[in-house]
């Protein structure tokens, strides 16, 4: 990782923290006279025990040694939760370096039965950059997709999301679940602040998409998904289904996603339909 973009990644985490932490929440009065939002740098150095020119130097991406004491300080003051806190220690080094890279590009013939043995319910693999390197039947149906004939580049989980044609076709609430989706992405590859493939990755999104250009810089965290998605399918109307994430034992860099379905508006009998022969499948 290269040092000078993570300690770049580091000052923007930092700043974005700094300013999402009113001074009511810190114990400090608001005042009507302020010119920047959230806390000042000063106010959070005085709260957090540690020197102001320090502290700017460290939101200025200066190479400083930071201890894990204030480290602790700074979460506890800017109320940052288990996701961020992680965020903030591993910006800092406090944790091992990342994985060699290249990555795992290609599933095993083992781990392909085990997603078609998911039956109807849509399931996917990913490396740390998420490329889609196999899926399931269910996945090609559900989403009317046919990854396998995407140029490489463009399977991967994010592209699809940002860019594909399609993107807004399926997710009934597509806004909040692209910047979920993003969350989760910051937090997976926080280990890989400064490689050339996700700068490159990164430049390309905000090149290509508005919506990614922006909700970038807010620099928001997510450990796993924890929320439902809802779908509006062309064939068989709404599904309701809730995801799944789990690493691969055998290649610790992959990650198994699989969508099952809930019981609202009756998604397993509506999954089992979309996987009929094609000549069959009616739009409801």
């Amino acid at each position: 990782m290269n040092d000078q973009e993570r300690r770049k990644e580091l000052a923007h985490f930092l700043r974005t923290r700094r300013e999402r932490m009113s001074p009511e929440a810190a114990g400090l009065p608001g005042g009507s006279r302020r010119r920047t939002p959230g806390l000042r740098r000063e106010e959070l150095a005085v709260l957090a025990g540690i020197g102001v020119t320090w502290y700017t130097g460290l939101e200025q991406g200066r190479a400083i040694t930071v201890s894990p004491q204030v480290l602790e300080s700074l979460a506890r003051v800017l109320d940052l939760n288990a996701v961020e806190r992680n965020h903030l220690f591993l910006l800092a080094r406090q944790q091992q370096p990342a994985d060699p890279y290249p990555f795992t590009s290609a599933v095993s013939p083992v781990l392909q039965h085990i997603l078609e043995s998911m039956g109807t319910s849509p399931a996917y693999v990913t490396n740390p950059r998420w490329d889609l390197l196999a899926w399931n039947k269910a996945m090609v149906r559900v989403y009317q997709t046919d990854f396998g004939a995407l140029p490489l580049r463009e399977r991967n989980i994010l592209r699809l999301m940002f860019t594909h044609p399609l993107r807004c076709m399926f997710l009934a609430n597509w806004e909040k679940d692209a910047q979920g989706l993003l969350a989760l992405f910051r937090a997976s590859t926080e280990r890989y602040v400064g490689e050339p493939w996700l700068k490159a990755l990164v430049a390309d999104l905000e090149l290509a998409s508005p919506q990614f250009r922006a909700w970038w810089t807010r620099h928001a965290l997510q450990a796993g998904h924890t929320e439902k998605k809802e779908l509006h399918h062309p064939l068989v109307g709404r599904l309701v289904l809730q995801p799944a994430t789990f690493q691969v034992t055998d290649a610790p860099d992959l990650r198994m996603t699989i969508y099952m379905p809930l019981a609202e508006a009756n998604t397993a009998r509506k999954l089992a339909q979309l996987m009929e022969p094609m000549e069959v499948q009616t739009i409801l």
